[in-house]
């Protein structure tokens, strides 16, 4: 691109996706403005938001090597090749993701991926980064955002050619279009939230390497996430009237000494009733709406466009996707801003939906199915099927987790599977 074709790009979020996609912007040329409503995580002594570890994939890899980084976060991730099922006895049983062509998923932190997002978009002389700036107002017609300086409390208009949304589950950018006529939105939270807890250093080493551990136990989950330290980070999901009913230390422990009593002395009592009295549980939200764009100009991506319960491991792998197909069709389009919008949503708003539907189904799944026989049986059937048409027969979770297949594409073949032997057990992958 030469410098006459340069044109502006606002990006209105520095989380995981907005970072990234300013780094997809920037290589292409695009002179791109970030704003994001936190301080530099970087320079922050205290980091707010989630810190719950993430689950790194194909299509999350794909995207980071299309910006150079994927060597450097594959080098600080741990590589999960299974699941280990912890039964109410303290048996262990590994799964593996895929026992035919060995590819594994990654455990990532996402501060530290976000940190290392930033930085990288910082090296690009065509980007600027705005921290403390909060969306409060947009402009569909003009073309412009206002902005909000957290410190001094003072207003800002910027204006571009192209403004991209990437502010998370509860995007104020989504919220302006869903004023404008037309524009679909629906969420839903489920009953279930979530408490993050965490295994020390020197008792991480006591579990098995290279795992996403699961706890399954009906109405309750627990899983554990290995980190680089040996420390694992856990993250317990259960109904939040469930959380409300453990107030006492007695409770508390009782609860785990009854349900996951072989993780009590690797989290430890002490840390363990200290994190239920500091901590609330927070919640999950599942957001669908569409289209992604609104005029020539508004784009919203990630979260904001397609927030998605975290049980698939697909909600920031989906969100880099959306990064790659964003740059797929500035080049297809000639950077025609306008067109490229349009068929963005025109692609991703059934695909992304897809996944969100996915998501919210595989957490029964992994709390209860994983531990039926037939969840097993169907697993090695797929797995000698793939093993033996490996070119016609690709298990769901390998479709969703090991390939850039569109996420319809994989809904669509697992259907046909399922038809061509209705005798076999029909379920998703866990």
């Amino acid at each position: 691109m030469c410098d006459n074709d340069k044109q502006k790009i606002i990006i209105v979020g520095g989380g995981l996706v907005g970072s990234l996609c300013a780094c997809f912007m920037a290589k292409r040329g695009h002179e791109v403005t970030l704003y994001e409503r936190r301080e530099d995580i970087r320079t922050s002594k205290i980091v707010t938001g989630r810190s719950i570890n993430l689950a790194l994939s194909h299509r999350g890899r794909e995207a980071l090597r299309s910006v150079d980084l994927e060597l450097e976060i594959l080098n600080t991730s741990i590589p999960m090749r299974g699941r280990l099922l912890h039964t109410l006895s303290g048996k262990t049983t590994s799964i593996p993701y895929d026992p035919v062509t060995k590819q594994c998923i990654y455990s990532v932190s996402r501060n530290f991926l976000n940190q290392a997002l930033l930085k990288a978009a910082e090296t690009y002389p065509n980007v600027k980064l705005h921290f403390n700036q909060k969306l409060v107002r947009s402009n569909f017609d003009e073309g412009t955002v206002t902005v909000l300086n957290t410190n001094t409390f003072e207003t800002s208009e910027d204006t571009a050619d192209l403004i991209i949304g990437a502010d998370g589950a509860f995007s104020a950018l989504r919220r302006s279009m869903q004023k404008t006529p037309l524009f679909e939105f629906s969420q839903k939270y489920v009953e279930h939230g979530y408490l993050e807890l965490s295994i020390p250093p020197e008792r991480g080493t006591l579990m098995a390497p290279n795992h996403l551990h699961i706890w399954p136990r009906g109405a309750f989950m627990m899983i554990a996430l290995p980190n680089q330290d040996s420390s694992w980070t856990v993250t317990l999901f259960m109904p939040f009237q469930r959380f409300s009913q453990l107030s006492t230390r007695e409770m508390i422990l009782g609860f785990f000494k009854d349900i996951f009593p072989d993780s009590l002395s690797l989290i430890g009592e002490r840390e363990l009733v200290e994190t239920f009295f500091e901590k609330k549980p927070s919640a999950l939200v599942s957001i669908k709406c569409k289209p992604y764009h609104v005029g020539s100009r508004f784009l919203i991506v990630g979260d904001a466009a397609h927030a998605m319960v975290p049980f698939y491991g697909q909600g920031m792998n989906a969100g880099f996707e959306d990064c790659s197909l964003l740059n797929q069709l500035l080049e297809e389009n000639n950077e025609n801003f306008p067109e490229t919008i349009r068929k963005f949503s025109e692609i991703r708003v059934a695909s992304a939906q897809a996944i969100c539907d996915l998501a919210m189904y595989n957490y029964e799944e992994m709390r209860n199915l994983v531990t039926k026989p037939t969840y097993h049986m169907r697993r090695a059937l797929d797995n000698v099927l793939f093993k033996i048409l490996s070119d016609k027969w690709i298990p769901l979770y390998n479709s969703i987790s090991f390939s850039h297949i569109d996420y319809m594409k994989c809904l669509e073949n697992r259907k046909k599977q399922d038809n061509s032997n209705p005798n076999c057990f029909q379920q998703s992958d866990a």
